[in-house]
C-alpha cells in the first residue's frame, strides 16, 4: 500500500507452531476460526440464553463475542508470544491511549450536540462498563488487531494488516456492537473508519490496550452516561454523527499514517 510497507521492519519472532503452517493459513485460520467457534458455542448455549430477561440480545453477543475472543487468545499464545498479540503496556499503552482519545472526543461532540438527551447516569452503568470493556472491548479487539493483525502482517505486511483488522473490526461492529442501531450504508462506513483508524494505531504502537479502554470509554460515556431521549435514536441525528464522526476519523489516519518503515510496532 505505500513504499514503506515493502521495507525491512522488525517483525516479533512466532512459535514453532506457526512456523509449521504457511503465512497464508495462519491468515485464513485467524479470520475464520474464531468465527466458526463462536457460531458452535452459540449454537450450543441457544437454547440457555433464550429464556434471559434481556431484549437488546446483550446475552447472545457476549457469548459470539466472548467465544471468537476467546479462540483468538488460544490460537495467539499458540502461534505468537504475549507482546506479539499486541499486549504492550507503557510506552505503547499510552501511545495508544492517546491517539484513540482523538476519536473519542471527536465522537463525543458530535454525539453531544446531535443526539437529543435525556439526562445523565442511569442506574446499571456498572455493569454496562464491563460489558462494553470485555466484550465488545477485548474480546472484539484480541481477534481483530490481536490474532487477525498479526496473521495478516506475516503474510502480507503490517500496512495491509492495519486496513484488514480494521474492516474486520467494522463489519463486527456493525452486526453486534449495541451501538449499531441502524444496517444501512453510513453505518456501515462509520464503524469501518473507525476500525481503520483503530488500526493504524495499533500499527504505529504496538498495542490494543488503549484502544481496549478507549473504546469502551466511547460507547460508555456516549450511550450510558449521556441517555439518549429515545432509543434507538433519531436515525436523521444518527446519520449526521456517523458522516462527522468518519470525516474526523479520515483526518485522524491521514495524520497517523506511517510515513516509514520505522513507524511500524508489529
Amino acid at each position: 500500500m505505500s513504499k514503506a510497507n515493502s521495507e525491512s521492519f522488525h517483525t516479533p519472532p512466532v512459535s514453532p507452531r506457526a512456523e509449521a503452517l504457511s503465512p497464508g493459513i495462519r491468515a485464513a485460520v485467524a479470520l475464520a476460526a474464531p468465527a466458526i467457534a463462536a457460531i458452535f458455542v452459540s449454537m450450543l448455549v441457544n437454547n440457555l440464553i433464550s429464556s434471559a430477561n434481556t431484549s437488546n440480545g446483550r446475552s447472545a453477543t457476549a457469548v459470539w463475542l466472548g467465544t471468537a475472543g476467546l479462540t483468538s487468545w488460544l490460537i495467539g499464545m499458540l502461534w505468537y508470544n504475549v507482546p506479539g498479540m499486541g499486549m504492550r503496556t507503557k510506552r505503547p499503552l499510552f501511545a495508544s491511549v492517546g491517539f484513540a482519545v482523538m476519536g473519542w472526543v471527536a465522537y463525543l461532540i458530535f454525539h453531544f450536540f446531535w443526539v437529543r438527551l435525556a439526562g445523565f447516569g442511569p442506574a446499571g452503568s456498572t455493569q454496562a462498563f464491563i460489558y462494553l470493556i470485555l466484550f465488545e472491548g477485548f474480546a472484539t479487539q484480541i481477534w481483530t488487531f490481536g490474532l487477525f493483525f498479526r496473521a495478516l502482517s506475516d503474510w502480507r505486511g503490517p500496512l495491509t494488516a492495519a486496513i484488514g483488522s480494521g474492516l474486520l473490526f467494522g463489519m463486527v461492529a456493525f452486526l453486534f456492537f449495541q451501538e449499531s442501531f441502524y444496517s444501512n450504508i453510513s453505518s456501515l462506513i462509520f464503524f469501518s473508519l473507525w476500525g481503520v483508524f483503530y488500526g493504524i494505531i495499533r500499527l504505529r504502537t504496538g498495542s490494543v490496550l488503549g484502544t481496549v479502554l478507549i473504546q469502551a470509554m466511547q460507547s460508555f460515556t456516549a450511550w450510558v452516561v449521556m441517555v439518549p431521549a429515545e432509543m434507538p435514536p433519531n436515525q436523521a441525528a444518527m446519520q449526521t454523527v456517523y458522516l462527522l464522526s468518519s470525516v474526523a476519523f479520515l483526518i485522524f489516519v491521514w495524520r497517523l499514517w506511517p510515513k516509514e518503515a520505522s513507524d511500524y510496532r508489529v
